[in-house]
């Protein structure tokens, strides 16, 4: 099979459809550290910044969030996880700060990611995707 006349450099952006646009927003900018980037509130769209990448918040009942068709369910979810690299992975301090904020801490453990096996917590959102924070390849 012949190579794409491309190469990927890493994930640009990931899209959630959301229920509670403000309760997610917080989440995301309040509890991990994101910072709202840009706006378009007459298509339902709120985008976030974290890190080099962007997660963008769509609400299910806007004019964008219509077109994918019905919401996330407790059972049918957007995906299966969000994996986010953090710098200054302290595993204590981290589930500290998620407990603090009422975030539910999920399995903790080593896993293998894209820059290999490292440390990761896995938390969730307030409509329950699954978000793992992920620590630098152990030494």
């Amino acid at each position: 099979m012949p190579k794409p006349p491309f190469s990927i450099e890493h994930i640009d952006h990931v899209v959630l459809r959301v229920r509670d646009v403000a309760k997610v927003q917080a989440f995301y900018c309040g509890v991990l550290g994101c910072a709202e980037e840009r706006r378009q509130d007459e298509i339902g769209l709120v985008q976030l910044r974290a890190g080099r990448s962007l997660i963008d918040l769509v609400a299910i009942d806007s004019k964008l969030g219509r077109l994918g068709g019905a919401g996330p369910e407790s059972e049918k979810h957007n995906m299966d996880h969000l994996c986010l690299s953090v710098d200054g992975y302290d595993e204590a301090s981290i589930v500290a700060h998620l407990q603090a904020h009422g975030a539910r801490v999920g399995d903790i453990g080593s896993r293998y990611g894209a820059q290999g096996e490292g440390p990761s917590i896995y938390t969730f959102d307030p409509e329950g995707n699954m978000v793992e924070l992920k620590g630098p390849p152990a030494a």
